[in-house]
Formats: structure tokens, C-alpha cells, sequence
């Protein structure tokens, strides 16, 4: 009987060791090789991929490739039609991740229940069984005679039911805990991952079903499972939020079929998800009169402005070295625009302990935010504070120029529609664009210039 030869696999990357190790030196974490048994090369020829009509999968001329045939299916959801890209794309997978309890698997029932009254759903659960999916959707109100249960791991089985049933949506909670009997690795292991999304992305390729895949997420927030599952399937849809808040965001960062960075908003009550169809309000609406070290920036996320409260705190530290801490902001950006208000604009603060937030859990990453944090930190440095009716949109360089931004006319109209009566914006974004009636627009051209404006 020939010997039974291992290898150790990474669970975080996927790297390959004939011996353990401790660390893995491809991506550097620790403790994360595990003994596999190595698989052996199959004998039996590979068959070409096949329709559910028996069709083989053939060459095209691209000439004669319609797409008239398979246009975007919207849900009644608009923001999760947004985040997709305009609607879901026949044929396509998509992965879903976030943390535990976040509602990932609500959003999906939900969903499937929409797309269940017009065509055929199959709903492949490897984590609850039939009666505690149909406990869920009866609190949610989801049914229907088009939407299947399958609570099943075994993918043999899962393929089966897919040719037999040929529905429409196929949905996978989880991938984690799907298996491949002919594979020896254990369920959730990189090898398993690997060849469980790679059956499911030829189903949805060969046969036009959309398949989406829940994916569990690791400590440090990335999904686990091999970096692979992540470049083999369309879209990657990220379910944030805090379990201690009702608001969720769904945010694409990566879409082949639409805008990358597009968020969604819901808001999770009893009844399930609902969708937030003005989030800008949603991250105002708290927002104290006369207090000071805030502002207002329009952001965009995507293709979508969004109105967001910057919050700061100075305070005379108590320590040698001064703290800097930020929550859904750049640490090394807030860094970098407090030496820009040290030097350009003479405040003192190596000795002032910094605390800054976008408020509401958003998270806030592009240079157009730049000019709303100097304003929050200088409000409250000096304890003076900014008019509820202004907002600041404006990239900051090293000099203490105002640098243009992009999309500047959607960033200002978004303002002037929620009653934004002044934006401050860089002086060279004022050319070339038809200025709202009932906002009053400031072009700036230097930090100094604006804080003389905004702290007369």
C-alpha cells in the first residue's frame, strides 16, 4: 500500500510547506500551516463545461454574443441595486462577507424572497436547517412558491439539485462550510474553498445562474479563506456596521460589472433590513447647535455624495508624547494635516492630544475630506465654533494650498439640497459648472484664507 504523503498548507494564504512551520513566510502569519493530505493527480480527462440541456460549451465569435438576452435584474431594493451596479447581473457571483450577526444572511433571505415572486430560487443553507430558515422568514415575511430550501454541504448533492431544479438564483450560506467528498482536506480548508467556488463559478458561467456566496470574515476583517476566492468571483460586497447600532452599510469593493467603493445604507429593525433612501440625513441628524470642533464634508462614496460629520476633540495632553487617535479616518492624513495647521497655520499642537471620528460608523478615506478636518481641529483648539449651515470640501497640500477635487457640481448640489446655505470649495473647482441658486459658494485658495473666513 503506497504511504499517505502530507503538506502543509497556510489557512490565511494558501502557501505550500513539506514541512510545519511556525510562520508562514509567504504572507507572515503565524500558526496558520496545517497538515493535509496531499491530493493526488486525477487519471480521468476533465469534461467540457455543460448547459443544463446537455449543450457543450463551445467557441464564439464576439460578433454574435447578444446581451440583449440577459439584461440587469432590479431588486426593490434601490441601494442594493446601487451597490451591484444598476441591478443583478445574470450569471454572475457574488461574494458577501462581514462579521457575525451583521445580517448577512437576513439581507440575502430578503432578497431572495424579492426575486423568488418572479423567477426560481434555491436557497442551499450548510449552517441551519429547513424549519429554522422558514422561522426567520416568517418573522421577515418572506415566501413564496418560486423560493426552494436545501440544507446540504455535501457539493455532489448541491450540483445535483442545481440540474435538476435549474433555478434562476443560487444562494450559498456559507462557502466555509460546503465540502468536496472527493477532496481529503478538512471543511473550510484552503484546498476545499478553492474547489467549492470553483465548481459554483462554472454553474453560473456554463448555465447564466446567479450564485451568491456568504463568506465568513477573519479577526482582521478580511475574508477568510484564501486571497484566490476573492480574484475568481465578479463582485466582493462587505456588510459593515455595529452590532450596537441599527445602521448597516454595504459597501462593493470590487464589481467587474459596475463602480467599485458604491456603499448602500440599511437600517435593521424587527422586521428585517430596511433601506436608508437619504443616508446624508442620517449622519446629520444628530448634530448639536453651537457645538464646536465639527464640520460637515461631502464625501463621495462611489458615484454617491454623502453628507458626514467630522467630529475633533483637542485637549492639553497629560503625557510626554502626545496621543492621535481616529475612528473611521486615515491616522497617517490626520497626522499629516495637524503638522500642515502647525506650520501654516501657527497653532500649538505637539502638546494636545488629538481625538477625531466620522460620525455615524461611516468611514471616510479620499483627499476631498482633508479641509473639513483642519476646520474641526482648529474649532476645537480654539473652542469656537463653525456654522451649522456651512460645509467644507477641499484637498490640502503640504504648503497649505486648497487643492481642486473632483465632481464638484455633485458634491455642492448634494449640500444645497439638504439647506446648506455656504460650502467652502478650492478656488480653481469654480470654473466650468452651473451654480445652485440657494447656496452661496467660497472659493479658497489657501488653509490661512479659510480659517479667516470661517473664525471671524
Amino acid at each position: 500500500m503506497a504511504k499517505t504523503k502530507t503538506q502543509y498548507v497556510c489557512q490565511e494564504c494558501g502557501y505550500v510547506s513539506p514541512r510545519y512551520l511556525g510562520r508562514c513566510p509567504n504572507c507572515g502569519a503565524w500558526n496558520s500551516l496545517i497538515e493535509e493530505v496531499k491530493e493526488q493527480p486525477s487519471a480521468i480527462k476533465q469534461k467540457p463545461h455543460m448547459t443544463f440541456a446537455g449543450n457543450e460549451v463551445k467557441p464564439q465569435l464576439i460578433d454574435e454574443v447578444s446581451t440583449s438576452e440577459t439584461p440587469r435584474v432590479k431588486t426593490q431594493y434601490e441601494e442594493f441595486n446601487r451597490v451591484l451596479g444598476g441591478g443583478v447581473v445574470p450569471g454572475s457571483l457574488v461574494l458577501i462577507g462581514g462579521d457575525p450577526g451583521i445580517g448577512k444572511s437576513t439581507l440575502l433571505l430578503q432578497v431572495s424572497g424579492q426575486l423568488a415572486q418572479t423567477q426560481k430560487v434555491l436557497y442551499v443553507s450548510g449552517e441551519e436547517s429547513a424549519v429554522q430558515i422558514k422561522l426567520r422568514a416568517n418573522r421577515l415575511g418572506v415566501g413564496g412558491s418560486n423560493f426552494y430550501l436545501y440544507p446540504e454541504t455535501n457539493m455532489d448533492c448541491i450540483r445535483q439539485n442545481i440540474e435538476e431544479l435549474k433555478p434562476d438564483y443560487v444562494i450559498i450560506d456559507s462557502v466555509q462550510t460546503m465540502q468536496e467528498p472527493e477532496m481529503t482536506s478538512a471543511v473550510g480548508s484552503v484546498a476545499q474553498i478553492r474547489e467549492v467556488t470553483s465548481d459554483l463559478m462554472k454553474i453560473a458561467k456554463t448555465n447564466g445562474v446567479t450564485v451568491f456566496v456568504v463568506g465568513h470574515v477573519t479577526k482582521g476583517g478580511a475574508i477568510a479563506g484564501p486571497k484566490i476566492l476573492e480574484h475568481m468571483v465578479d463582485t466582493v460586497l462587505y456588510f459593515e456596521g455595529d452590532q450596537h447600532r441599527a445602521y448597516r452599510i454595504l459597501r462593493a469593493v470590487k464589481n467587474r460589472f459596475g463602480s467599485t467603493n458604491e456603499i448602500g445604507i440599511f437600517e435593521m429593525k424587527q422586521g428585517g433590513l430596511v433601506e436608508v433612501a437619504n443616508p446624508s440625513e442620517v449622519f446629520l441628524e444628530e448634530r448639536l447647535r453651537g457645538a464646536t470642533g465639527s464640520s460637515v464634508v461631502v464625501s463621495l462614496e462611489g458615484t454617491r455624495p454623502i453628507l458626514v460629520e467630522i467630529q475633533a476633540l483637542v485637549t492639553p495632553t497629560a503625557f510626554g508624547n502626545a496621543k492621535r487617535t481616529t475612528t473611521g479616518l486615515d491616522h497617517n492624513r490626520v497626522a499629516l494635516i495637524m503638522a500642515v495647521l502647525e506650520k501654516r497655520a501657527g497653532l500649538l499642537l505637539q502638546n494636545q492630544d488629538a481625538y477625531l471620528k466620522a460620525a455615524g460608523g461611516v468611514k471616510l478615506d479620499e483627499p476631498a475630506i482633508d479641509l473639513s478636518i483642519a476646520i474641526s481641529i482648529v474649532s476645537s483648539y480654539r473652542d469656537a465654533e463653525t456654522s451649522p449651515t456651512d460645509c467644507f470640501i477641499g484637498e490640502l497640500g503640504l504648503t497649505g494650498e486648497v487643492r481642486r477635487v473632483n465632481r464638484i457640481e455633485q458634491r455642492v448640489a448634494e449640500a444645497a439640497k439638504l439647506g446648506f446655505r455656504r460650502v467652502f470649495i478650492p478656488k480653481n473647482n469654480l470654473d466650468g459648472w452651473q451654480i445652485p441658486n440657494n447656496i452661496q459658494v467660497m472659493g479658497v485658495q489657501t488653509l490661512a484664507e479659510t480659517l479667516k473666513l470661517v473664525f471671524k
